[in-house]
């Protein structure tokens, strides 16, 4: 697995959970040794706005946090947390330390796909943070499951005022993907599922630009082939990253390249 050759950039872990609690530095230090050059942390609730924010600082310039409230995590006290998370990201954006900065809204969205008990606070959480994104000129990193239609309908509101994003884990078909793409700024985040044999992304994705896709490993979730079934962790975007380079017929050279300008693009960070 080994690479010393290429840097590509894994926009989407969750290298603060427990499930890296015994290894955590080994695990950075295998990312770094495959060419991972940075890694994004995004948020899921108030508890992980913090673990994010202090793994930032722990490996500044590698690291990078975001703040939002996951869908599935949208509960009745929703209003409260969301407070909560705005008071940081408020502080934070006149704070002189570059790792106490957010680099994006997220991990945000809307997830039908278990329940739809909290549908309704969803809906509005969700576009409390999309417009926290046209505020503050920070990225959307949007999740997305069963229900896309009603996530288009509250972006198509703020279109012209978005300042981009990611899909993150997207897995869906070419209409989807061209539904997603009419969003000027946005990208779309692929993962594991690329990998998978029965997979119908790496059709999907040959009607894609190299110019909209960045890549992501959704640590510690669905690790892509010949590590699926096992903890995921950022080092394993090489795999996706040499799939996708497969699968549309360029080099993986590339693929990290594009992909790096699109991640300089979407979040105004440099990947070397």
């Amino acid at each position: 697995m080994k690479n010393t050759c290429i840097n590509f950039v894994d926009t989407h872990a969750h290298l603060d959970g427990e499930e890296y609690a015994e290894d955590r530095k080994e695990m950075i230090a295998r990312a770094q040794e495959v060419g991972v050059s940075k890694v994004f942390l995004p948020a899921i609730d108030l508890p992980s706005v913090e673990r994010v924010v202090k793994m930032s600082k722990e490996y500044p310039g590698y690291c990078y946090p975001m703040i939002g409230l996951h869908p599935e995590e949208v509960r009745a006290d929703y209003k409260e947390v969301l407070a909560g998370m705005k008071q940081i990201l408020d502080t934070s954006l006149v704070s002189l330390v570059p790792n106490e900065r957010f680099i994006a809204i997220g991990e945000v969205g809307l997830d039908f796909y278990w329940s739809r008990e909290f549908a309704d606070e969803q809906l509005d959480a969700f576009e409390q943070q999309v417009k926290w994104s046209v505020e503050t000129r920070l990225p959307l990193m949007i999740h997305c499951r069963k229900a896309q239609n009603e996530m288009v309908h509250i972006l198509k509101k703020y279109a012209r005022e978005l300042p981009g994003g990611v899909f993150h884990c997207f897995t869906g078909n070419e209409k989807e993907a061209d539904e997603l793409l009419q969003f000027d700024g946005f990208v779309l985040g692929i993962g594991g599922v690329l990998t998978f044999k029965k997979s119908h992304l790496p059709e999907v994705l040959q009607n894609v630009p190299l110019l909209r896709i960045v890549l992501e490993t959704d640590s510690p979730y669905m690790a892509p082939v010949p590590m699926r079934g096992k903890r995921n962790e950022s080092a394993y975007v090489i795999y996706v990253l040499r799939k996708l380079a497969e699968s549309l017929g360029v080099t993986e050279e590339e693929v990290a390249r594009q992909t790096n300008e699109n991640v300089k693009r979407v979040f105004s960070i440099d990947t070397v």
